[in-house]
This record gives C-alpha cells, structure tokens and sequence, in this order.
C-alpha cells in the first residue's frame, strides 16, 4: 500500500476514530487504527467494541485532489503513536508507504518514521446495515438533542440500562428520556421514516456513545441517516460512519414519573436562576448533597439559599415573571438544577411543583419539546 494525503485531512479524521479507541481493550488489534487504501480513497476505522467509527476521505472533493493513490492494500498502525506522528508532521503532505513485512513509513517534510504494523484482516468487520431502513435528522438537531438529554443518565452499573438514552418511536415521534432515578430529562422531535417498516421502535444508545458522537457531527443542517440493526445503531454523516452497541434490558416506564397536577406554577428568566443557584451553591458544594432551598416571599419573589454551618450561609433573591398558586418551599440538588436550565434554549422557563417531596418540572415558555424534572431533597 503506498499513498499521499494532504495532512490536515488525515489530522482531524485520525482525530474522529480516536474517539472510538481504547487502551484498555483486551483485544490488542483494537488498539490500532485500520487504513485502507481503495481507487475511491482512504477509510480509516477505529473502535473498542462498543463504539466503531469509520471516516473516509476521498481522493478528490470539490475538484480539488486530498488523496493519491500509488497502490491500493490495508494496515493497521497503533492508534496511540500513529496519531500523535501526524500531528507533529511538519509538511503539508504525508506519504504512507506500506512493505511486506507490515512495516509502515510515514514521510512528511525532512522528517521519516517507521512504525510495525498489525494484520488488517485480524481487525472486525463491521455491521453490514441496509441503508433504507430508519430515519434521517438534522445534525445541529441531533447535537442538541444529545446536549439536552445525555447529561442525565446514571454514571452507576448497577442498573447498566440506565447508563443509556431510551429513543422511542411513535407515530413519527422520537421521544428521548434519559434518567438516573434522580432525575430525567425529555426531548421529542418529529421525524419522517425513510420506509414504512422501520427497524426499531424502543432502544437504548449508551450516553458515552452519544457523547462521543455529538463531538464528531457537524453543527449544521446536513442531513444525518440513523439505522438500527440487532443490536447496533449506525449514525451516518458526510464520509462518517458511526456505529455504536444498544444496551440490554427493557428501560422503565418513565411516564408515571411526570406528575399530571401541579399546586405552583412560576415562570422566570432561566439565566437569572441559573447564575443565583450558581452563587449559592458555591457554599452547598461543602455540604455532602450540594443542596440548596427554594421558597417563596412576598411580592412573587424567589428565595435561594444555601447553608454550611461549618463555613456560613448565602441567600439570593430572584423576581419571578408570574407565580401562581401556593406557597413554596424545596430543596434540590443544585447541581441537577443547573444542568437542567443550562439545556433549556429559552430565555424563560416554567417550573411546576406538585408538592415539597414531589418532582417537580421544568419547560421552556414555548413549546413542550424538552422537558427536565428533578427529586426533591428531605431537608425541611
């Protein structure tokens, strides 16, 4: 195998299947990344098993040449080194030549590496997946849907299920619940099937797989294809392929949760609840739950205060826009909170309370397509 390629192409491809390489694999080919040169150009994959990214950059783009092809053929370089080499080359192009014994050079200015490579046919295949099966969804869309669910998962094993983001197709709606029994978060978009049958109705994406893939899409309004097969989801984008395993396990009926009344409904500027609950918890942050309290007072006005009794107290002060009901008072993890507001993408919010020791909800004035709620803390 023996190729040319601009170098900024190949820096921030290698970049994206980094992503999807681990050091901790117990399959050592999996610490690499697989190179293939085809007539078309090259495609560079990297995965740890749970998550697989393929990127492919083609010989030419926009009448401009990125690729020359010399011979065609396949390796696979360790992941760690190669990437840190391409970064550091000091020309414009980059030469990879591959010889028999899988020993690999790597030309760019003055400078010359040889690294020894592994067998590409040790490396996985990946899913085979039928392109006319799912759905499509603008990639700004889907950054933000990521951004306002994902924060949201458990980060503990225990319940592996809850590790994950629950994408549910109904009636060309995708709903996408992510919680950790603290909390959950709630995002619904319309989506139109690519067919009539579509693979998939419920499943569940890990939350580092989203992670990971709201870092390589672009934010713009192309048009990202999502398929299902088994036990895989494939996002495709541009040249990007990115696969990635569903977790097991049947997700809880989270709709029971969302309580149907409320007693107190407040709208207010999320920025300025937001930046109070920040100031107060500065001093929650010592307590063991960084909790902070919420109560009502006179003219409409919000109180959020915090208590350490080793350090010392903070009360702040916000004006509600409306509030309607009864007397409040609660306390809440300011760190839910905030994550909570910091997803909203409007100025003001509506928080219902149904009760001291109830969730408690949190929406944006305009339109019910993202919801956040949050446990209450026992204090008072």
């Amino acid at each position: 195998m023996r190729f040319t390629i601009e170098r900024d192409h190949l820096v921030s491809n290698v970049s994206d299947v980094m992503k999807a390489v681990s050091s901790r694999t117990t399959i050592p080919i999996l610490t690499g990344i697989k190179i293939v040169a085809s007539d078309e150009g090259v495609t560079l994959t990297g995965s740890d098993s749970d998550i697989s990214i393929e990127c492919f950059i083609p010989s030419e783009e926009n009448d401009k040449q990125i690729v020359e092809i010399s011979k065609m053929g396949s390796i696979v370089l360790q992941a760690r080194f190669f990437s840190d080499i391409v970064k550091k080359l000091p020309g414009d192009q980059v030469e990879v030549e591959v010889f028999d014994s899988l020993t690999t050079r790597i030309r760019s200015g003055s400078s010359e590496f040889n690294l020894n490579g592994l067998d590409p046919e040790e490396y996985p295949r990946l899913p085979e997946v039928e392109a006319q099966e799912g759905f499509q969804i603008q990639a700004d869309l889907l950054k933000n849907i990521i951004r306002q669910t994902v924060f949201a998962v458990s980060t503990s094993e225990t319940r592996p299920v809850l590790t994950g983001v629950n994408w549910k197709l109904e009636d060309g709606e995708l709903n996408c619940t992510a919680t950790d029994s603290h909390r959950l978060a709630l995002r619904t978009v319309k989506v139109e099937p690519n067919s009539n049958e579509l693979s998939f109705s419920n499943v569940v994406i890990p939350g580092k797989s989203l992670s990971e893939l709201s870092k390589i899409i672009d934010d713009n309004e192309e048009l990202v294809d999502i398929t299902v097969t088994e036990n895989q989801i494939l996002f495709k984008s541009n040249h990007i392929l990115f696969f990635s395993r569903l977790l097991d396990g049947n997700y809880p009926d989270t709709s029971r949760l969302i309580p149907n009344d409320n007693k107190t409904n407040v709208t207010v500027s999320a920025k300025e609840l937001l930046q109070a609950i920040d100031r107060a918890s500065v001093l929650a942050r010592e307590g063991r739950n960084n909790v902070v309290k919420l109560a009502s007072i006179e003219d409409s006005t919000l109180e959020i205060s915090s208590n350490s009794p080793e350090i010392g107290k903070v009360i702040e002060q916000v004006q509600s826009h409306s509030f309607d009901g009864e007397e409040l008072k609660i306390s809440f993890s300011a760190k839910y909170m905030m994550d909570a507001l910091r997803s909203m993408d409007s100025n003001e919010v509506t928080i219902s309370f149904t009760g001291a020791m109830r969730p408690f909800l949190i929406k944006p004035i305009e339109g019910a397509a993202i919801m956040q709620l949050i446990l209450p803390v026992r204090t008072y």
